[in-house]
């Protein structure tokens, strides 16, 4: 089961409305959805979370390139909501998809250094978490971790999100009691 909520910055502050994903096939439709509900190009969050699975945020500011994180990439992978922003982080438009993944710090290894978790995801493994060409999803989180640092979440407060991700998230950003309205 999913929760999707959006938070719309105001003058006044946060605005929160759940939101129907039905209609959400791509990126695209769920960025423009976002847009939608932006307020004179204002910061707009969208929030999805699966059962305490995964979480995942969008942020779109103006007609900006949206910004993504996902806290597991293997376990969203396996939903359809998560592989829209899972193919986006990992997929990408470029020719070649390993030039994606190689700026991605997707471990918190250095280049040159080895990875110790090298061994769990070969690409022999029948994992149902694949993305674009096939390519297993990393476990653990992908993309922008600086999502809501300027909003009051640090870097490292996210990574440490387990369960009741959002709540902590919109308490962090002052806008937990219009969330709860939503939820």
């Amino acid at each position: 089961m999913y929760f999707a909520a959006l938070l719309a910055r105001t003058e006044d502050g946060w605005e929160a409305s759940d939101t129907d994903l039905d209609d959400v096939e791509t990126l695209s439709d769920l960025t423009d959805l976002a847009r939608e509900a932006s307020v004179d190009e204002e910061t707009v969050l969208v929030f999805i979370e699966q059962e305490d699975s995964w979480f995942g945020i969008l942020r779109v500011e103006g007609e900006e390139d949206p910004r993504i994180y996902v806290s597991d990439a293997a376990s969203a992978a396996r939903s359809s909501y998560g592989e829209i922003l899972i193919d986006e982080l990992l997929g990408g438009d470029d020719d070649d998809p390993a030039d994606d993944l190689d700026a991605l710090d997707l471990d918190g290894t250095e280049d040159g250094e080895p990875d110790e978790r090298d061994d769990t995801y070969d690409d022999d493994s029948d994992d149902d978490a694949s993305v674009t060409d096939g390519e297993a999803a990393p476990a653990g989180p992908v993309g922008d971790r600086g999502i809501l640092a300027d909003l009051g979440l640090s870097e490292a407060d996210l990574l440490a999100l387990e369960s009741d991700a959002m709540a902590e998230i919109a308490e962090a950003l002052g806008a937990s009691e219009v969330l709860e309205t939503v939820r």
